[in-house]
């Protein structure tokens, strides 16, 4: 597994070994001691989540106030366009962005260390998003920033208006948002 640093400290893109032939493929997808050996982070997952959204779904900006959660995400069909957000307001890269293509074809996971609001819009026709994370999901503590945010200016890459929930519409605007401290 190679470890690719972004521009935000702390998110990190993992690239598995995949071993490939006529035949198909195989790669390990999640190995305790190579992620904390590779990546310095030591921490337990307890939940595993997995979604499938059709073309133009948008979900986020989420994060949890109370049970925290890191997230160790990565797509098993398909492609997304996948959104890490710092919301420590104590951060030198408060309100910073990355956006990273996951899919399966490239394999590649995303760490989103707590602190960080998450989202990712479907590029492909269908996506299957799967997550782990280090807490488990805490519905009243559940926050949603805006997609549209004019502070954050995200490029979602969007060729027409994304698919909501009712959840994801009601997000708060960045400037009003309960954050971290």
């Amino acid at each position: 597994m190679e470890v690719i640093e972004t521009e935000l400290p702390g998110v990190l893109i993992l690239q598995p070994r995949v071993f490939g032939d006529a035949r198909g493929f195989f790669y390990e997808s999640f190995n305790a001691q190579a992620f904390r050996d590779k990546t310095g982070i030591d921490t337990s997952f307890v939940q595993d989540n997995h979604s499938r959204s059709a073309k133009g779904v948008l979900r986020g900006l989420h994060y949890q106030l109370q049970n925290t959660q890191g997230k160790l995400v990565r797509v098993t069909q398909g492609e997304v366009l996948d959104v890490a957000v710092d919301l420590r307001r104590s951060s030198a890269h408060f309100g910073r962005w990355v956006a990273i293509r996951l899919s399966a074809q490239n394999c590649r996971q995303l760490w989103v260390p707590e602190g960080f609001g998450h989202g990712f819009v479907v590029l492909s026709d269908s996506a299957e998003f799967l997550y782990k994370t280090t807490d488990y999901y805490n519905p009243a503590a559940e926050r949603c920033i805006r997609w549209d945010d004019p502070d954050l200016a995200i490029d979602w890459e969007l060729e027409a208006p994304p698919q909501l929930s009712a959840k994801d519409q009601a997000g708060a605007w960045l400037k009003d948002a309960e954050l971290f401290a």
